[in-house]
Formats: C-alpha cells, structure tokens, sequence
C-alpha cells in the first residue's frame, strides 16, 4: 500500500530534517552527504538490515577522473566518460544529465574512498561492454554485499540514523505537494509517523512489482527476477499522486548470465574476454560484446530459455576473482572437463555442434576482423582446453525508467518545475540507460545511485538547513 495523503491536521510525535527512503547504495550515499553538510538525517529501511538491489550486484561503480585511476596512469574523463554513455544508449539520454552525472562521478568515488574510508579499488584487466577506460571502482571482492558493508560502515561513523523494519506505506503533503512525513508500519503491525523538512526516495524502481512491468515492460514480464523483491514501485507511485513526471518506463537492465537453477550471476567478463554463450543445439546465436542487458531477451528466445556459457581455465581463473563466481563454483554450477567432447556429454549438448562452434571461434582468434555476428576474436587469447560451462537464463535485474529528475536529484513535476522538497536518486528516477534493454552501459545502476544519491543527500540537506531558519 503507496499512498499519499493530505498534511493538514496530521501530527509527527519525531521530526528529524532529512528522511531517506531506502537503505542502499542510493540511501546511504544521501545520508553521508545529509550528514557531512551537518544535518540530521534518518534512513528508513524496510528490510531487516540494508541491502536492497546494491547487495545483489558486483558493486561496481564507474566513475572519471578518480584519484585511483590516476594513480594507475589511465587517462580518463567526463566527457570521455559521457561520450561512452550517450552511444550505448544511443543518444537517448539527456545530454545533461548525462554531463552532469559524468562529471560528478569522480569526486563521488574519491569522496567515499578519501572521506569516508569506503574500500573501492579500481578494477583493471578487462572492459565491460560499451566503456573505453577501466573506470569500474569496487570492493576487492567485487561484491555488492560488501559495497553495502563499506557504506553501513561509513555512515554509522558519520552519525547517520538508520531504521530497520520500517516499511512506509504513506507520505503526507500539502496539495502543492510539499511533504511533511510519513507513515511506516512495523512487523508487529504497529504504525509511526515521522515529519521532515525534506525526503530523498532511494527505494528503487518497480522490478519486483509484475503488474508494472507487464504495463511498462511487457518484453521482459514474466522472466525470472533477480532484484530484490522490495522494490515495488513505491516511489514512481507516490511521485505520480504528488504530480510528479516520469521517463523511459520502459528502459532496464537485463543479464544474459544468470547460472540456473542457482540464480547466481555469472560475470560477464568471460564474455568479454573470450569466452562465449551457445543455445542447448551446440550453436552460437548472437555477438556476446553487445551487451550483457540486451542479451537477455537474446536468451530468453533460445530453447526453453536457457544457453551455455562456454570459456577455458584463463578465463575460469579470472571469474575466481568475482565472489558470485566463486558461490557458483562452491554451488557446483560449474562444470569442467578435458576436451570439447567430454564437456558436451556433461552439459547434455550435441557434441558434434559444440566442437564445430569452438573450432570456429579458435579458428577466428587467429585472425582479424568481425564474424557473421559483428564479433572480432582477434584481440583475445584462443580457447585451449580444459574447458568450462554454465548453464545459465536471461533474466530482469531491475528498471532505469522512473522519476524525473533535475541535475540536483529534485524531483519535477510534469510542467517541469520541481517539487517543494522532494528528492530522488538510484532507480526511483530515470537513469541514464535510454528508453529500452540495450542502452544500458555497465554499472549504470550504481553510478546513478551513488551520484544522485549524493546530490539528492546535499540538496535535501541545504533545503532543509534554509527551510530550519
């Protein structure tokens, strides 16, 4: 239940300034930025502890111009950066948003790491489809489990209150749509209000809600959802009630590598780095260096909707490096053997099939130039045995439509001003992934959270320092 109803005459026992709505990468991030400006500042998570989709992904944040990248001698930039951006997404995007969120990206990640001590390191070796600098900043362990960690830590040092079992299922305001609090409701059942000055909604987008998706992203309803099952649309829903516009409902993020019946994410650096992706007949469908969002559908359309990840020990060895990687090792998705042969009677393939499509991208590393899918092998290593495989499913991992936004993370309503005091980063607003499945660039998702969440925490945070006199 996302409501909002109206203000006047409701009583808030606590008010605090700021209040954040979810408890991730996006929340976090506002609070640290509330609370280095000197506000008090609230997060409200409905989970247990914090995790949301921050948790569920390889924590990885592409930023220009960061301290470690020139530490390690890459010469990168904003406009490099929003370059990359704008051709994934096919110049979909607004090119403001796109420039300032480039150009923000830096100083957000040498922010955290100098500031606030969050472990980030750059994450060098390989590119992820669509960037021309390594500029993907994560834990060591390429997790987004211990993004969340880092970020939990940093804001209880900084004095940040966080919230647990505090689900909102109401926002009060003023016809002008100003917010004065809201509701949250306990697992017991018991119901609190707490008032703001000003609210910041990182709850995500609608991944996990079938209804909106089967309205706004009909493509993908029905696949498998590997999102957290808490982002329920709240904020695109409480946005529209208090006016608010919204963008590209149809744009997302999928995965083409999801290992199945594990639901554990496959990296999809073995794509990148040589590796390739065949259907249950032996054979390869697509160009694995489009992108791991489109590959979804490409997928999904496959026989009973599941392909192969096939790659060799180098590349098995670089997966090691991905703590989800080492979960599907642990988990006994991944399988092994000696020779092409042997891996198709493993994995159920035709092993005439599989043994001609690995010939013929062996045969394709020796030689430059695309192949009939616009894929060129010359620049990686051969596969050589032994060899690897997953079985693995295209799958939704969550939306980049939502909220409209300004270049401060305030909220807009449809004729383009902006409302009071309402704030929103991550998937709650439109990203800067285009209007469907194939503009989105690697890392997308934390990039728009971590900027706009700490835009949306400065912004709520001077809002509500003028608003207290």
């Amino acid at each position: 239940m996302s409501r909002v109803l109206p203000a006047a005459g409701e009583g808030f026992p606590l008010s605090v300034p700021v209040l954040v709505i979810g408890g991730g990468a996006c929340g976090l991030t506002a609070a640290l930025a509330a609370r280095d400006a000197g506000v008090e500042v609230m997060v409200l998570e409905r989970d247990p502890s914090p995790s949301g989709s921050t948790a569920m992904s390889s924590g990885m944040i592409p930023a220009a111009g960061t301290a470690l990248q020139k530490a390690r001698g890459i010469e990168d930039s904003p406009a490099i950066m929003a370059a990359d951006i704008q051709a994934k997404a096919h110049g979909e995007n607004d090119p403001a948003m796109v420039a300032a969120i480039a150009e923000a990206s830096g100083p957000a990640v040498d922010w955290l790491v100098q500031r606030h001590r969050v472990p980030l390191i750059l994450v060098e070796g390989f590119l992820y489809p669509g960037h021309s600098r390594p500029r993907m900043h994560a834990p060591v362990s390429r997790s987004g489990t211990d993004l969340v960690a880092g970020l939990l830590a940093a804001t209880a040092a900084a004095g940040a209150d966080i919230v647990v079992d505090a689900t909102v299922t109401t926002l009060f305001a003023d016809p002008d749509g100003r917010v004065h609090g809201v509701e949250i409701m306990r697992p017991d059942g018991s119901s609190e209000k707490i008032g703001c000055e000003a609210l910041v909604l990182a709850c995500s987008g609608f991944g996990g809600n079938a209804e909106l998706v089967r309205r706004h992203i009909p493509e993908i309803a029905g696949a498998h959802y590997h999102g957290h099952t808490g982002n329920r649309g709240d904020a695109l829903i409480w946005g529209e009630q208090l006016g608010a516009a919204t963008r590209q409902l149809g744009a997302y993020q999928g995965h083409g590598s999801l290992a199945m019946p594990h639901a554990i994410l496959i990296s999809w650096a073995l794509m990148m780095e040589g590796g390739i992706q065949v259907n249950s007949g032996g054979r390869r469908f697509s160009s694995e260096h489009d992108g791991y969002s489109e590959q979804a559908m490409r997928v999904i359309a496959q026989p009973d909707g599941v392909a192969w990840n096939i790659y060799d020990s180098r590349l098995h060895e670089l997966g090691l490096q991905f703590e989800d990687y080492r979960e599907a090792v642990q988990a006994g998705a991944v399988k092994s053997a000696d020779s092409v042969g042997a891996l198709a009677r493993l994995c159920r393939l035709p092993a005439a099939a599989l043994e001609e499509t690995v010939s013929e991208v062996v045969a394709l590393a020796s030689r430059p130039g695309q192949d009939r899918f616009g894929r060129d092998f010359g620049s990686r290593p051969a596969l050589t045995a032994p060899f690897h495989a997953v079985k693995v499913t295209g799958a939704l991992f969550h939306t980049q439509g939502g909220l409209a936004v300004d270049t401060g993370a305030r909220v807009l309503r449809v004729n383009g001003t902006v409302l009071p005091n309402l704030f929103a980063g991550g998937g709650a607003a439109c990203g800067i992934s285009g209007a469907g499945r194939d503009g989105y660039l690697s890392g997308n998702g934390l990039l728009a959270a971590v900027v706009l969440g700490a835009k949306a925490g400065a912004g709520a945070a001077a809002l509500a320092q003028q608003q207290g006199g």
